[in-house]
């Protein structure tokens, strides 16, 4: 059995275990024109950030806005903020996970946020080390693709494909090294990536293979 990608974003930090993040829901052959219309939107972007200083985690969520902090459940605080419209991970260490926004802009704007809403608290934060570490996105080709077909055909050791586990396909690509969620109806998750070019350069590579399995009427 193959453990599933996560397509919410889960980070590869030493927090990556506790962090639970809820979020949304190589061409062959003759070239397929890629449809101008349809590429793939940024769904979340998850980074990491070092507040340099250890934190009392009990006195951030009395006192800070819209936290919520259960030590027995998760070992962090949660904080949330409207604009941009993001949640924060916040660990005792320092460490700080901020998932949510939708552009690397934003989400270094809240980790910003973040940081300030802390040191309001009483604790002498520094920002360091930000680092997006996981940017996922999302398209519909608008077209059934044969999932069956191309679990077994060249691309074979790329896919992993086990409908009675999951329903989509799983596409492990080499370069840029991005895995794809791919579905039935048509549409596919794109995670993994750290910039967004990435996430472009992936579909641009996958949608020829894809015109290549299109399910027939």
């Amino acid at each position: 059995r193959h453990s599933l990608p996560d397509p919410l974003g889960a980070t590869s930090t030493s927090a990556a275990p506790f962090v639970f993040l809820f979020v949304f829901f190589v061409g062959e052959g003759k070239k397929k024109k890629m449809d101008p219309n349809v590429m793939p939107t940024i769904q979340n972007i998850v980074c990491t950030v070092n507040l340099q200083c250890r934190l009392e985690l009990k006195e951030i969520a009395k006192h800070a806005r819209n936290a919520e902090f259960n030590p027995k459940r998760f070992a962090a605080v949660i904080l949330r903020i409207r604009e941009p419209k993001t949640t924060a991970l916040v660990f005792a260490s320092g460490k700080m996970v901020c998932t949510g926004a939708k552009s690397e802009d934003q989400c270094k704007l809240a980790a910003k946020k973040y940081a300030k809403i802390i040191r309001k608290v009483g604790f002498p934060t520094r920002f360091s080390d930000f680092k997006i570490q996981n940017i996922v996105g999302s398209c519909d080709v608008r077209f059934p693709i044969h999932l069956e077909r191309l679990s077994s055909g060249p691309h074979m050791s790329f896919c992993t494909y086990e409908p009675e586990i999951f329903p989509g396909l799983i596409y492990r690509m080499v370069e840029p090294k991005i895995v794809l969620l791919i579905f039935v109806s048509g549409k596919i998750v794109l995670t993994g990536a750290k910039e967004k070019k990435q996430i472009y350069d992936a579909y641009s590579a996958i949608y020829p293979v894809l015109a290549n399995f299109k399910k027939l009427p």
